[in-house]
């Protein structure tokens, strides 16, 4: 037997008066539970996760408006896909000021025109970006985008390199690209070199504790014959 399962939730614990009024009208649907919470669209939501968690097959996931369950188009497809493979429905009370229901074809091809139109933005968004790079090579402006390490695998690259890995070898380990390990090598912090060890005490050899001799006199050259008488 199929269940309604609803969501409730604002933002900051301000809006009791929202939050009341979302009850209010999900109470209408006769739901055997309503998850609600007060915490902002991009936080972790634990009370949407739990809901996620607890429905089953043939259920029925309730909310009154989109911004209430998504983040964005984008994020309502995914979440849409979701419970369409676990064959779970979604009512959105309001779309437009107009209900809708994924169980049936109306709601269904809402849904589609909505990721049509995800699509298509999306399609016009890459275009964009291409042509401003292709201007910005033709300009000579472009240099890409640099890849980030982060801070722990830094540390491994670091201490790979050190013990005489390749850029090639750090790259593959660590599937890095060769560019920024190459990057990364550049800034490579020293390896702290050994102390020194101390020298011993130069000892004088024998020969040098020897007094200095004097200088020997230059030898008399030979007396020359005597002439003959």
């Amino acid at each position: 037997m199929s269940r309604i399962l609803c969501y409730a939730r604002t933002s900051t614990t301000d809006q009791v008066a929202g939050l009341e009024a979302q009850i209010r009208d999900l109470q209408a649907l006769n739901p055997e539970r309503i998850y609600q919470e007060q915490v902002s669209s991009v936080a972790t939501r634990p009370e949407l996760a739990a809901l996620f968690s607890d429905a089953q097959e043939q259920d029925v996931i309730a909310v009154t408006k989109l911004d209430r369950l998504a983040r964005s188009t984008s994020d309502l497809l995914k979440i849409v896909a979701d419970l369409e493979n676990r064959k779970i429905g979604l009512i959105i009370l309001s779309m437009g000021g107009q209900p809708v229901d994924t169980r049936t074809p109306v709601g269904r091809l809402l849904i589609t025109m909505l990721g049509a139109i995800a699509e298509f933005e999306r399609t016009l968004m890459l275009e964009r970006q291409k042509e401003g790079i292709a201007k910005a090579r033709k300009d000579g402006k472009y240099k890409g985008q640099k890849t980030q390490i982060p801070a722990g695998t830094l540390e491994d690259v670091y201490a790979r390199l050190r013990q005489g890995d390749s850029t090639r070898q750090v790259a593959a380990a660590l599937s890095l690209s060769k560019s920024a390990v190459h990057r990364a090598s550049r800034h490579a912090p020293r390896a702290p070199q050994a102390p020194r060890a101390p020298q011993p005490p130069h000892t004088p050899t024998e020969a040098a504790l020897q007094p200095p001799q004097a200088p020997q006199p230059a030898p008399l050259p030979p007396e020359a014959p005597a002439p003959p008488s």
